[in-house]
């Protein structure tokens, strides 16, 4: 056997013995479990870095707090004397009126320039100024804020303070605190009849006795009225109908069915109608008499000379021409405007 297999297996016996050496110690921590017993856990050190348990642990860093509440500037300039609106109350589009005394030291100052119109961050909103003079003469800024938005629930907010130019200087309007409250609660109770919609009341009956009698007695009046009014005005067409001139005639006129208008009758029954409305009898020399009494036939003065015309020499003449005046027609106009002028 050559040397160095020798010095090979030497190294390797050694080696096995130092291992079965130590396999006796190795398996001594794991007895005790195997026979059921626990061994008690290491203790911790608390280190300085870990957080706290209970209360301490829970509590949030102060700047994990609600942010405190920062004061309102305070104006630079004299200290106004300012008629402040009510601290309370307010709810949305409620105007908060400011009344500045245009004064420092008591002495009057003239306005420079005014606060400008318009928003006022989120809650409020300036409108146009004006300059007021009380009974003792002296003058006032008024300043109205209106709400122009609805918190959901009850908030303490601040008109803004202001520094007025005046000629005599700054003058100073402090910082006015008010509340707003809610238009309706976030949650509603839900109990009974504490529902979020209610149903409609119900609107208290009235004794309509007296109006309704009213309306019958006014509505019998103005029936009669209309009736009277109808039954005056066919009274006053059917008087017209028996005593003017030429409704007579026109009606005298239309009883001669069957006869053309050459009929002695329908010449005749006009003659008549003129003569009624000169008042005397009328001749073709004397037709200026009709329209002294009645001008309003006077549109018509050349058909009523053509029909005297006619007249002679259908009565006394060689008969009725050929280019007769319809009759009918003729006395339709005149009635037409007899009618117009009824008294």
């Amino acid at each position: 056997m050559t040397p160095l297999i020798r010095a090979s297996l030497i190294a390797s016996l050694l080696l096995a013995q130092s291992a079965f050496a130590q396999t006796p110690t190795a398996a001594a921590p794991d007895a005790p479990a195997a026979a059921g017993e626990v061994s008690p856990a290491p203790q911790e050190t608390p280190s300085a870095d870990a957080p706290e348990s209970g209360a301490d642990a829970a509590t949030p860093a102060p700047d994990a707090a609600a942010p405190a509440s920062v004061a309102p500037p305070l104006p630079q300039g004299a200290p106004a004397r300012v008629e402040q609106p009510r601290a309370f109350g307010h709810t949305l589009g409620d105007l908060l009126t400011q009344r500045v005394l245009l004064a420092i030291d008591g002495k009057p100052v003239e306005l420079g320039k005014p606060p400008a119109p318009g928003r006022v961050g989120v809650w409020l909103e300036r409108r146009p100024t004006r300059v007021e003079r009380d009974a003792d003469g002296q003058r006032w800024l008024v300043i109205e804020h209106q709400l122009i938005n609805a918190p959901q629930a009850l908030v303490a907010l601040t008109l803004p303070a202001l520094d007025l130019q005046t000629s005599g200087g700054l003058l100073g309007v402090a910082a006015w605190p008010f509340s707003a409250a809610p238009l309706t609660p976030r949650n509603a109770f839900g109990e009974g009849a504490l529902d979020a919609l209610q149903p409609d009341r119900a609107a208290p009956a009235v004794d309509t006795t007296a109006i309704r009698r009213q309306i019958a007695l006014w509505g019998g009046l103005c029936v009669a009225t209309l009736l009277a009014w109808s039954g005056w005005l066919a009274w006053r067409s059917w008087r017209a109908g028996r005593q003017q001139p030429f409704a007579r005639a026109l009606r005298e006129l239309n009883g001669l069915r069957g006869r053309s208008d050459d009929a002695p009758e329908a010449w005749q029954a006009l003659h008549r109608a003129f003569d009624r409305t000169a008042g005397r009898s009328l001749q073709a020399a004397s037709l200026a008499r009709l329209f002294e009494r009645a001008p309003q036939y006077a549109p018509l003065r050349a058909d009523i000379e053509r029909f005297y015309a006619q007249s002679a020499a259908l009565f006394f003449g060689d008969g009725q021409p050929a280019d007769a005046l319809p009759l009918r027609s003729f006395a339709h106009r005149l009635r037409s405007i007899e009618k117009r002028h009824e008294a």
